[in-house]
C-alpha cells in the first residue's frame, strides 16, 4: 500500500461520504447520513481500499479481478443497510436464500449514496441523468426485491427528469408521510 493510494482513498471515501451526508439531511433522513460507510475506515476496509485504489472506479472492482472477490466488499455489504445486498434472507416456503424489501430509509440512503458515487466517480461530466443510467446498465443481473428495485428507480428517474431539488423535496415529503413504497 502506497501512501499516495492511501491518502488518495481517503480522500475519495471522505468526499463521497460528505456528500452522501448533505443528500441525506436535505432528504429529510440525516441520522441515516452520519452513520453512512463509517465501515470504510475499519482496516477491513480501508487497506484494500487504499492498495488498489484507482480514483476512477471503486478499488472493491481491481481487488475482485485480481481474487474473484472483494473482502472488502464483503465486509462492507454485510454492515450497511444501504445496500440492497444486505438484504437477503432465507425464504421460510422455498428455502432460498433471496431478496427481501428493504425499509424506505435505507433505500433513500441508497438513493443519496448512488447519486453521491456519480458526482465523485464522474467528476465534471455527471449529470442528473448519470446515477439512472447506471442503475439500469445493470438492472437485469440485480438481485434485489422488486418493490425495492421499483422504488429506487423511481426516484433516480424523478432525479433525472426533474432535477435534484424537485427529487429532494418529493422524498422529504413522503418520508414525513410515513407511507410504504
Amino acid at each position: 500500500m502506497s501512501l499516495k493510494g492511501a491518502f488518495g482513498h481517503f480522500r475519495t471515501i471522505t468526499r463521497h461520504r460528505h456528500k452522501v451526508m448533505q443528500h441525506c439531511f436535505r432528504a429529510g433522513i440525516p441520522w441515516r447520513g452520519m452513520l453512512h460507510d463509517l465501515s470504510k475506515y475499519s482496516p477491513t476496509e480501508f487497506v484494500p481500499g487504499a492498495k488498489y485504489y484507482q480514483g476512477t472506479r471503486s478499488p472493491n472492482e481491481k481487488e475482485r479481478e485480481l481474487f474473484g472477490y472483494s473482502l472488502a466488499w464483503m465486509h462492507h455489504k454485510g454492515r450497511n443497510r444501504h445496500h440492497f445486498e444486505y438484504w437477503c434472507d432465507y425464504n421460510p416456503e422455498t428455502k432460498l436464500n433471496e431478496p427481501v424489501k428493504m425499509p424506505l430509509k435505507f433505500v433513500v440512503e441508497m438513493f443519496c449514496d448512488r447519486v453521491a458515487a456519480s458526482k465523485i466517480y464522474q467528476g465534471k461530466s455527471y449529470t442528473d441523468r448519470s446515477p439512472l443510467e447506471y442503475f439500469l446498465r445493470g438492472k437485469d443481473r440485480r438481485r434485489i426485491h422488486p418493490e425495492t428495485s421499483q422504488m429506487l428507480e423511481k426516484l433516480l428517474t424523478m432525479l433525472a427528469e426533474d432535477g435534484e431539488k424537485a427529487t429532494f423535496v418529493y422524498i422529504k415529503s413522503y418520508i414525513k408521510s410515513n407511507k410504504d413504497y
